[in-house]
């Protein structure tokens, strides 16, 4: 199997909080963002946009801005038990490092008035991971808890909304990838509770 084939890339990708400062080819950014306008969206409007960000005092400005809200995010008593779990177990917390540590981050936005704008961003968001990833670059989606005051940070316009900022570099931390259901427990076949059937060999 071919090292950069689809499923290679998604098996190796994982999402990446602490960053090295070393400097990133802008031409492989680029070449993500190039994948990711191949996505396809609803009657083809392509509804996303893409703002390339390395400018330090952007990058501060925008941590600064997303940590004040992280914080009363994390320090809300309706987050669930199990989330405040995960959250702690994998040492997560209202700092967000990545913003201001990754030399580039990618700003997506969607314009909120074409049809299934959230969903076709996303779908172009999956081929700008892979692409980052083929061009052995790490990358984290996160979506601030107020995105509304970061994109305003970036002068998105009201009909755009902030979908992520997406840090990436040069990974500086060895993580293990989250588990993954296997395919018995993801897909159902024709009908929902209905099992794949066996291949033929084990028939």
């Amino acid at each position: 199997m071919a090292a950069n084939c689809v499923f290679s890339l998604a098996r190796r990708r994982r999402s990446i909080r602490r960053y090295r400062r070393d400097p990133v080819n802008l031409e492989d950014i680029l070449y993500a963002i190039s994948a990711a306008l191949e996505a396809p969206s609803g009657a083809n409007r392509q509804p996303w946009r893409f703002i390339i960000v390395d400018d330090e005092e952007v990058k501060r400005r925008l941590r600064e801005e997303c940590e004040r809200w992280e914080k009363k995010f994390h320090g809300s008593e309706s987050l669930p038990g199990w989330f405040k779990e995960w959250l702690r177990d994998r040492g997560i917390t209202w700092e967000k490092p990545f913003l201001t540590d990754a030399p580039y981050l990618i700003a997506v936005a969607a314009y909120k008035k074409a049809p299934y704008a959230r969903e076709s961003t996303w779908l172009a968001i999956g081929y700008l991971l892979l692409a980052l990833e083929e061009r052995g670059l790490a990358s984290l989606t996160y979506t601030p808890t107020n995105p509304r005051a970061a994109a305003r940070i970036l002068g998105i316009p009201e009909d755009y909304t902030l979908e992520a900022l997406i840090p990436v570099g040069k990974l500086a931390e060895e993580k293990r990838k989250e588990p993954r259901m296997s395919i018995e427990e993801a897909v159902h076949y024709n009908g929902w509770g209905r099992r794949l059937p066996k291949p033929a060999s084990e028939s």
